[in-house]
């Protein structure tokens, strides 16, 4: 089975070089499901909202009545981290909001994951005010998806969140190879900017063991009230052992995107912009009206060859 997927994947990789480029959705924005392009293109911009978000003045339906906020991961910030995921969103009809935290600058969320939580809870604040809605949705990459859990758990946000999306969280901390490997790809992408090798307090604190997760680990995973899916690759070489970013307990749904679509080569960075990952996040914000997850062939970094189905 495995030798015959290796050739089907070969035979679409040399399809690709004839197919046109990867497609997005239709709608309003246009959506980037190359994490790489979409992070040169964001990296330089970072107070500015990625395509489709912080509309302040948008409603909530009553086909999506709560406002999805995006939480970016580590050296990150809220334009490069959400080229696809947030005018998907917003194409698909749900209020989006993003916003930076953990630092100022090109690159942020390095800083102390306790305080970047309470800086999530004054955003979701916020968020709930302007929408008037009764809860968000919060869907996270790597830190992103993992620092909202202090935010349940220690200051009181399960009554304001109702799903928890991680893409890639590092619930349960990753290995200090898994550290280096994320410095060393983004500064791949971005031509080596030297302030993302710079002090990394939410580093330290994200290493398998550390204090700060024990802590947040303690007495189980989740609390009530919330509803949890995590999004993970068997390729992550960040978050490693992959595993470890599954979580345990009630009301919790893990995803492996190759058990689905063994074709997805995502990687801990492209999984924010893979199309089969974001079909898994529409269907856990909206599981009463489900989209096909598709299957194609998803490269590292770059996101899928040829033509994505519109969701």
């Amino acid at each position: 089975m495995r030798s015959f997927t290796l050739v089907v994947a070969a035979l679409l990789a040399a399809c690709a070089l004839l197919a046109p480029t990867a497609a997005h959705a239709q709608g309003q924005y246009p959506v980037d499901w190359d994490f790489a392009l979409g992070n040169v293109t964001g990296f330089a911009f970072p107070d500015t909202p990625p395509p489709g978000a912080d509309n302040w003045s948008c409603q909530p339906s009553a086909a999506h009545p709560l406002p999805v906020i995006l939480v970016n991961g580590t050296f990150a910030n809220q334009d490069d981290n959400w080229q696809a995921a947030s005018p998907l969103l917003a194409d698909s009809g749900y209020c989006v909001f993003t916003f930076n935290y953990g630092g100022t600058g090109d690159v942020t969320a390095t800083g102390d994951i306790a305080t970047s939580a309470t800086e999530l809870a004054a955003f979701v604040a916020q968020v709930l005010a302007a929408t008037g809605a009764p809860q968000v949705d919060l869907v996270g990459h790597s830190q992103g998806g993992m620092m909202p859990r202090y935010y349940l758990k220690f200051l009181g946000g399960a009554q304001y969140v109702h799903t928890l999306v991680g893409l890639a969280p590092s619930n349960h901390g990753t290995t200090l190879d898994g550290i280096g490997t994320l410095v060393n790809d983004l500064t791949s992408i971005d031509g080596g900017s030297s302030s993302i090798s710079s002090s990394c307090v939410a580093c330290a604190e994200q290493v398998a063991g550390s204090a700060f997760l024990t802590n947040l680990n303690a007495g189980g995973d989740t609390v009530p009230g919330v509803s949890y899916t995590v999004i993970e690759t068997r390729d992550d070489e960040v978050v490693t052992p992959y595993t470890s970013a599954f979580l345990s307990g009630p009301d919790v749904t893990n995803i492996t995107v190759q058990n689905q679509c063994p074709l997805d080569q995502s990687d801990h960075l492209e999984l924010a912009a893979d199309p089969v990952a974001l079909a898994d996040v529409l269907n856990a914000l909206d599981p009463a009206d489900p989209v096909p997850v598709p299957c194609l062939l998803v490269l590292p970094l770059t996101g899928p060859v040829g033509l994505v189905p519109p969701f």
